[in-house]
């Protein structure tokens, strides 16, 4: 077979929009390239900063998705890449040593978390972090159960995502983690029904469920939580991989509850946006009962977790979001885009719902009833609409306001502004007036016309 020739870094940064996609169809997953094509959303972009990034003909937009939560601190923040480019010289990994980046960032993690969390274990990403978080809770209880909630998003990877709550992701890959239950959100009596069977070694919850159309529980659910765990043994992890480090107006989401767990799980944004860096943080106790001493030291590692260059990331990202105080910026933000969404709603019938805390904010839409346009496309309205309209609004805020958002995994009708948390009130308020203009000017129908108008457009352009 003859094989094509290698493309150099050169050559890559220089690819033609055409180019990257027909590459990334053949070799990566033609479903996503197709997806992104059709929306028009495989835009090539050539430069970023701070909120911003700019196409190849220097258009300017605005990035309100954040990447999930990884970008705090925006894009390229340059205290981090200063922090990343000091240590090069350092060897990156080096398993016969101990990294002395790794232990100052471990340090500092103790010192800005909640209550008496301690140990830190770091690997490269979120799901890593939960991963490792199931195992220990296991290893440390001696149970093989583990809780979650429904419409809950863990991550992809085997263990998190047997404790992700949504069908759709988990039954393709079935059987999956035995001893995982789903019990349904910000519902104390049955968490406390399903513990009081002395058998779960952890609860695994999110302060907010981000995928999930970001849900925010009544306050003192996780202070129950907490109450009902210690209760029947069983461990509490809280999930703050999208909600940590100051996104919710707290640096963590768990801290609006008062709540200490007894294992958190942290990534994203402890990178900076520039490095993979994940982590989990756990109660002395509750690790040496897993991990203590010389012979269970080695029973959960990674190769690449803790390296020089994500540790020197991590120390400059979380020294930034202190000393600029993103999570006082976030809560006053918030406050801000809440208050706008929420006079939208009730200008437009097509908002549901206005959800969120800090920077961490869902709109939901409401589905069309019937009427002209659903009995001429036969009941597929309604029925496309809960699964593409909230990408269809994020196209029409991309394509005609240079606005990137995206929906919500578990919720595809809702779509997240999640800003980078040094945007300015200006570009709040830029991106409030895109979104008034299109519940104004276009209602339902009009942006599901419009949006197919923008996939044909798409499709045409690639014959």
């Amino acid at each position: 077979m003859t094989k094509d020739k290698l493309f150099s870094l050169d050559e890559a940064m220089e690819f033609s929009r055409q180019e990257t996609r027909e590459l990334f169809r053949r070799y990566v997953n033609p479903g996503l390239a197709g997806m992104l094509a059709l929306l028009d959303f495989d835009k090539a972009f050539a430069r970023a900063e701070g909120i911003a990034v700019w196409d190849r003909e220097g258009k300017r937009y605005l990035d309100f998705l954040g990447a999930y939560g990884a970008l705090n601190l925006g894009h390229n923040p340059p205290e981090v890449l200063a922090a990343v480019k000091r240590v090069m010289e350092r060897p990156n990994l080096l398993q016969a040593s101990l990294n002395p980046l790794a232990a100052a960032l471990a340090h500092n993690l103790a010192q800005v978390t909640p209550g008496d969390l301690e140990r830190v274990f770091f690997c490269n990403s979120g799901t890593e972090a939960v991963e490792g978080a199931l195992k220990l809770a296991r290893a440390a209880t001696g149970r093989d159960k583990i809780v979650y909630c429904l419409n809950s998003f863990h991550g992809k990877s085997f263990g998190s995502l047997s404790v992700t709550g949504r069908e759709k992701y988990q039954r393709p890959f079935t059987p999956l983690l035995p001893g995982c239950e789903a019990v349904p959100y910000d519902d104390p009596e049955v968490l406390e029904a399903r513990l009081a069977k002395g058998d779960v070694a952890a609860f695994i919850v999110e302060p907010i469920q981000g995928e999930g159309g970001v849900i925010v529980p009544r306050d003192g659910y996780l202070k129950g939580a907490r109450d009902l765990c210690d209760r029947y043994g069983t461990l509490l992890i809280i999930d703050e991989i999208q909600t940590g480090f100051g996104r919710t107006g707290y640096l963590f989401a768990c801290e609006h509850d008062g709540v200490v767990p007894d294992i958190m799980c942290l990534a994203k944004s402890l990178g900076g946006g520039v490095m993979p860096l994940g982590a989990y943080i756990a109660r002395p106790g509750v690790w040496d009962k897993a991990y203590g001493g010389m012979d269970k030291a080695l029973l959960h590692t990674s190769t690449f977790g803790g390296n020089t260059l994500a540790a020197a990331a991590g120390l400059a990202a979380l020294q930034s979001i202190l000393e600029k105080d993103l999570a006082g910026q976030a809560a006053a933000k918030g406050r801000i885009v809440l208050e706008k969404l929420r006079q939208l709603k009730e200008k437009y019938n097509l908002i549901k719902e206005v959800r969120g805390r800090g920077l961490l904010i869902g709109l939901e839409f409401n589905q069309p009833v019937g009427g002209w346009f659903d009995k001429l496309t036969r009941g597929k309205v309604n029925e496309l609409a809960g699964e593409y309209f909230g990408s269809l609004v994020a196209g029409e805020l991309m394509n005609k306001h240079q606005v990137i958002t995206a929906y919500t995994l578990n919720n595809p009708n809702v779509i997240r502004l999640e800003p980078p948390l040094i945007v300015t009130e200006e570009e709040i308020q830029q991106v409030l007036a895109a979104l008034e203009n299109i519940l104004q000017g276009y209602g339902f129908i009009g942006v599901t016309l419009s949006g197919a108008k923008t996939a044909l457009g798409s499709l045409l352009k690639r014959k």
